[in-house]
């Protein structure tokens, strides 16, 4: 069974579905954070040499194993060249 199918049939039970869906918005910020490091063509290393922290700091982060500060979400944009903002929400 490919990913995708998995994915489909996880997400065909509602309860699944409920949880899948309350994480898009952490999964969103964790796709933005990997495009703005490809972006800036940097490895984990790089970056976290940047920030002046850890590799292991920087994975922990791009893998949502963490609960970032503002500061920190900041620090990263920067240290890949972009500004942070937030948006309103659209519903």
């Amino acid at each position: 069974m490919n990913l995708q199918k998995l994915k489909a049939r996880a997400l065909s039970d509602p309860q699944v579905k409920a949880e899948y869906d309350n994480l898009e918005d952490e999964f969103k910020l964790i796709n933005q954070l990997l495009s703005m490091r490809a972006q800036a063509g940097l490895t984990q290393e790089q970056l976290a040499k940047r920030m002046h922290t850890s590799k292991s700091n920087i994975s922990r982060l791009e893998r949502g194993n963490t609960n970032p500060s503002w500061a920190t979400l900041v620090k990263y944009a920067h240290a890949c060249g972009f500004e942070l903002s937030l948006t309103p929400h659209k519903a």
